[in-house]
């Protein structure tokens, strides 16, 4: 959320502290488990297909956008305008920010709700022992 909170303050920045224009920067994830397809595929034919649960992802880095094309208007006027008028903005789009902050807000909603359901749970079964 905070990578993405960044990205949307600096949709209009046309130069960062090294004189570059803002790019778009997103988080790279890795699986968390370090078993191989061949491993999975044996403990799959073991043991019923709902029983495997994965082990999560991890953030690895954070990489900026090199394969989205930045934005040109033209405002001749902008002190970061080129010879021709045009001035080069971030390759930032708000509705694709907010989708994923929508996306990212709603799993992590998901995550806090089967938590509390797993601790209910316990918590009653405790109350079973002790009627």
């Amino acid at each position: 959320m905070d990578l993405i909170a960044q990205n949307i303050a600096n949709v209009n920045t046309t130069r960062d502290e090294n004189g570059e224009v803002y790019r778009r920067k997103t988080l790279v994830f890795q699986a968390r488990t370090q078993d191989t397809f061949s491993k999975m595929l044996a403990q799959s034919s073991r043991t019923n297909a709902s029983e495997l649960v994965g082990n999560g992802v991890r953030v690895t880095g954070i990489v900026e956008d090199h394969k989205t094309a930045m934005k040109t208007v033209y405002d001749p006027g902008h002190p970061d305008a080129d010879e021709d008028g045009y001035v080069t903005l971030p390759n930032v789009n708000t509705v694709t920010e907010i989708t994923n902050l929508i996306d990212a807000t709603r799993a992590y909603e998901a995550n806090i709700t089967a938590f509390n359901a797993t601790k209910n749970m316990l918590l009653k079964g405790l109350e079973v022992g002790k009627a």
